[in-house]
């Protein structure tokens, strides 16, 4: 996730936005800049490189002034440069400003700006706000421009703004689905998209709501509604280290990581699948090819196609061009978090030279697998630090089902999430019955296949217990011989029409001993469980959004009750860029 910084105040403005940038550098990012105004004049220095060698090649610190933001770039809308960096100016650079987030409509807006005399000189939907906001302040004050330019916007935003005719000095930001805190000084006032930023000059913070407008001043800041009402949000005082702020008080990336999908979910719902969409409406064969974590996701696209009469199949890359034979009215769909896995870039360079058709979904602009398909379609998380994918996976499979269903299917998923943490007390008392078990089985029937095999692999790979999942089935073929006294099983068992079959199984395992922990809504499962946590009453297609969060924070707790660093697993890497 890109990250924000913004100082106004007595200090050299350059100084503390330097700092803290280098504070941001955790989130990952492809570019770097600062804008720091002066005299009427805002000078902007940017480029694509780390902050240590463009912040010394391009002279930050020479910048005088008092006031200016600062920005932190993971390529989005188009790939890493010195055009594309932020912070962006409008076309008389009056206007400078530094965004977090997609603007769906930027398209539109920028075609609009064109026709009124506009030019661009980058790639970015962040450049078409700037231009937005100085169409409009010239003829109406600056936070009236903002206010307008705010309420043309769809998306996502985090927004840091500064104007060089503005004689009070202020930054102008806002936020929409996109983290963005102030922070408090005595004569000076700070913004950011997260704490640690800011941590060596305050410890006193206001979170910014969804839909807030700030205006800030070195003598204070004031709070606005997008109607342009004032109003109020609550101080906080945080007592961290840098380290611990850097993981934003959570004892370990992986858990923030699964805090933090309630946020970067609309990012990822505001991504584009329009040209995705209709390549997939219009082939007659479509072969998902992925690994790991994102073969489980590729699963599931597959049984959704399935379902709506779709010939799709799920394969191992690292397989897929030993036992397939595409051809070009073959469609391929590749899902890969970092766009370098190796196991699926050698199957799709194979199934090019078929002349199929390629969609990728990943996460990296600019990536080697960008380079070689025809469509890509963005997860618009943000790096993810852990090494056990967390919100790389849900996202997936929000954009999975934006394309199926559309958006208004999962526009609620935010509130899910954050519903679903909820359970985490539970989650952690099961956990603590978990951690001394050497052995586990997950079983699950239709959609709660693909989430069962990925609460096993979550559970295995950072736990080091040996776990396994299968469709509910398949245990009387083989696995029951397996099921003594205190096994554990885990069943998914929402309410749709799994359930009265999923129900044999689950009394299959029991008889034979096995500790039963249900993911239900069933009061029948739940009497015939051991354990279980309950779901909420849900569209059955959506009961694997509310499953999967579960089941991370299961694995995280058992990996933590048992003295391992579920950050960093062993003998695994984040990105597998070997065959």
């Amino acid at each position: 996730m890109c990250g924000i910084i913004g100082y106004v105040g007595n200090r050299r403005a350059a100084e503390v936005l330097i700092e803290g940038l280098k504070r941001l550098e955790y989130r990952g990012y492809d570019s770097v800049g600062v804008a720091i105004a002066n005299a009427g004049t805002i000078e902007v220095r940017k480029d694509k490189g780390m902050i240590e060698f463009v912040s010394a090649q391009l002279d930050f610190i020479s910048i005088d002034g008092h006031i200016g933001i600062g920005h932190t770039r993971w390529a989005t809308h188009g790939a890493p440069c010195k055009e594309n960096a932020h912070p962006h100016a409008s076309l008389d650079n009056k206007v400078i400003l530094a965004h977090n987030g997609v603007i769906e409509n930027f398209t539109q807006l920028k075609n609009d700006l064109k026709t009124k005399g506009h030019t661009f000189r980058s790639e970015t939907d962040s450049e078409v706000i700037a231009h937005q906001i100085a169409e409009h302040v010239n003829s109406m004050p600056p936070l009236k421009a903002f206010l307008k330019t705010l309420n043309e916007l769809e998306g996502s935003y985090g927004i840091a703004a500064i104007f060089a005719d503005d004689k009070d000095e202020q930054i102008f930001v806002a936020r929409r689905n996109s983290p963005l805190v102030l922070g408090i000084g005595k004569g000076e006032m700070f913004c950011a998209s997260d704490i640690p930023a800011m941590l060596k000059y305050t410890k006193t913070f206001v979170p910014l709501e969804d839909g807030d407008i700030a205006v800030l001043s070195a003598n204070g800041y004031k709070v606005y509604t997008l109607d342009g009402s004032e109003t109020k949000r609550k101080q906080i005082t945080v007592d961290w280290n840098v380290e611990m702020a850097q993981k934003g008080g959570y004892p370990y990336f992986m858990l923030k990581e699964i805090n933090d999908q309630r946020h970067f979910i609309n990012e990822t719902i505001a991504s584009d699948v329009v040209v995705a969409k209709k390549l997939i409406e219009e082939s007659e064969r479509i072969d998902i090819v992925a690994c790991g974590t994102s073969y489980h996701a590729g699963l599931m696209f597959s049984y959704l196609l399935q379902q709506r009469g779709k010939s799709a199949q799920a394969f191992i890359a690292s397989d897929y061009p030993f036992i397939v034979k595409p051809n070009q009215k073959t469609l391929v769909v590749t899902l890969t978090q970092s766009g370098e896995t190796a196991d699926v870039l050698q199957a799709v360079r194979y199934a090019k030279k078929s002349g199929c058709k390629l969609i990728a979904i990943t996460n990296v602009v600019g990536s080697t697998i960008t380079n070689i398909a025809d469509n890509v379609v963005y997860l618009n998380t943000g790096p993810e630090v852990g090494v056990a994918a967390t919100k790389t996976f849900t996202a997936q499979l929000a954009i999975i089902y934006k394309i199926i269903f559309g958006k208004e299917k999962i526009s609620s998923l935010s509130d899910l999430f954050a519903q679903m943490m909820e359970k985490e007390n539970e989650v952690k008392q099961i956990a603590a019955q978990l951690k001394e078990k050497q052995n586990l089985f997950f079983i699950g029937r239709g959609i709660s296949v693909p989430i069962a095999y990925e609460g096993s692999l979550k559970l295995k790979e950072i736990s080091y217990i040996h776990s396994e999942a299968y469709p509910g089935g398949e245990l009387k073929h083989g696995t029951l011989s397996l099921i003594e006294n205190g096994v554990p099983v885990i069943v998914l068992a929402p309410t749709d029409d799994t359930l009265p079959k999923l129900f044999g199984n689950l009394k299959e395992a029991k008889t034979r001993g096995a500790l039963i922990i249900s993911l239900t809504n069933d009061e029948k499962t739940k009497a015939e469980s051991n354990f279980y946590i309950e779901l909420p009453i849900l569209d059955p297609d959506l009961y694997p959004f509310a499953m999967v969060i579960i089941l991370q924070l299961l694995a995280y707790h058992v990996s933590v009750l048992k003295g391992i660093n579920p950050d960093r697993p062993r003998n695994l890497a984040k990105s597998v860029t070997v065959e």
